[in-house]
């Protein structure tokens, strides 16, 4: 037996709604990536990025690493890093919950919060690559964050719904899962519609953005999104206490937006399949008072 922690990431469950769903015609299923071992859907792609970049000689143990992360994205980075002994840092807003930060840490990554939000992490990691020979993985624009989905999380999907998914909901942030995840539900049935999750503007959903265009990820195609729900913060934090008391599913704040526009997906078809990403555990979030 030869399994490891890394092994573990991907092949998460799938589990049907039981309360919130009632439509009887359309079957509504969770895709519970908070059951990965670093606790969200962004290990896969860390796992990707990290794999490939040492296989590829990119980066090896002296290579001074650097990422921007809203916060599932680096624990991911940081559990996986530290497993291959890779240096990393890692830049997050400053309002990030203290359990994000202290995962962060406790795998042995630096930890460095920005006032400017992610917009400014970002531009705060691209100023150390430039100046100063830091490697950035570049979540945003890195083609193997798209393809750890198309390779693990679409395969999985078809493979557990037997080929019967009909719609596929995915919040966006990087849009990694959504790009990788359609490109390989459109191989096997081009009819499934792939559903895009962003927020209503002025709404703050920690892991759904809505880009300005200079900051829209590189690797997002707007050509594999066949509809965008717009979500409102307090549906989404609403949602993600329904989904803990009545689903028992405990959740972050994008699976309620997730979930919010899955319901009402499901309330308009005559029939489905739907999919769902649950894209965290809600453990992480329970210093920001979301649950309160």
């Amino acid at each position: 037996m030869n399994n490891t922690l890394l092994d573990q990431i991907g092949n998460t469950p799938l589990v049907k709604s039981i309360a919130l769903n009632t439509n009887p015609n359309v079957s509504l299923y969770f895709k519970m990536e908070g059951d990965n071992p670093g606790g969200s859907v962004k290990d896969r792609a860390a796992y990707n990025m990290i794999k490939t970049a040492l296989e590829s000689g990119a980066i090896d143990k002296s290579s001074k690493l650097i990422e921007a992360t809203s916060g599932n994205t680096g624990i991911a980075l940081a559990m996986i890093a530290g497993i291959y002994k890779l240096n990393i840092e890692l830049v997050m807003p400053a309002s990030a919950t203290k359990e994000r930060v202290q995962t962060m840490r406790a795998y042995g990554a630096t930890v460095t919060l920005h006032p400017d939000g992610i917009e400014g992490a970002r531009d705060y990691a691209d100023d150390k690559v430039t100046k100063e020979g830091y490697f950035s993985f570049n979540q945003f624009s890195n083609e193997d964050n798209w393809k750890a989905h198309y390779k693990t999380t679409g395969p999985e999907i078809w493979r557990d719904t037997n080929g019967t998914v009909t719609h596929f909901v995915s919040s966006m942030g990087t849009t990694g899962t959504i790009m990788g995840t359609s490109t390989y539900l459109k191989e096997q049935h081009k009819v499934i519609q792939i559903v895009g999750v962003q927020p209503t503007d002025g709404s703050s959903i920690p892991g759904i953005r809505k880009w300005p265009k200079e900051y829209l990820p590189a690797i997002f195609d707007s050509s594999k999104v066949d509809r965008v729900m717009e979500v409102s913060q307090e549906e989404s934090i609403a949602m993600t206490k329904r989904l803990a008391r009545e689903e028992g599913i405990l959740a972050g704040m994008s699976s309620g937006g997730c979930t919010t526009a899955a319901l009402r997906l499901a309330s308009e078809l005559e029939s489905g399949i739907v999919v769902s990403i649950i894209c965290d555990r809600g453990d992480r979030y329970l210093s920001s008072g979301l649950f309160e």
